[in-house]
Parts: structure tokens; sequence; C-alpha cells
């Protein structure tokens, strides 16, 4: 039987550390480096990831930037 759990997780991330991680892989967001960690972390077979708030592409990461 599978079963399904639904988390909300919240984290800070250094901005050196986020600019780093999604410039490593061309298009990665940070929905996908999540799903990855977990994945990872517990072989899922099915893992949804949604930013709600906050940065989820480089490009966005460097629009805040600008700011």
């Amino acid at each position: 039987m599978d079963v399904k759990i639904k988390t909300m997780v919240v984290f800070s991330v250094s901005d050196s550390a986020l600019e780093d991680a999604l410039a490593e892989f061309d298009e990665l967001t940070v929905e996908a480096l999540i799903r990855e960690i977990i994945d990872k972390g517990i072989a899922c077979d099915n893992i949804t990831v949604t930013v709600e708030e906050g940065p989820n592409t480089l490009e966005e990461f460097d629009q805040l930037q600008t700011k």
C-alpha cells in the first residue's frame, strides 16, 4: 500500500549557495533541486514540489538581486 504524505518546508539559504546550486546545472529550478534531494534520501515513486514564495530559477534570483 502506498502512503501519500503532504508537507510544507520553509528554509533559508545564502545568496551565494543558491546561485551556485542553480548555476551548476542548466535550467535547474529550486523545485527540481528539492525533488532530487528527497528522491535520493528516500527513493519516492512520485514527488511533487512547488515553490510558493521566493525564486525558483536563476533568472528569478537575478531579478531579486537587481531590486
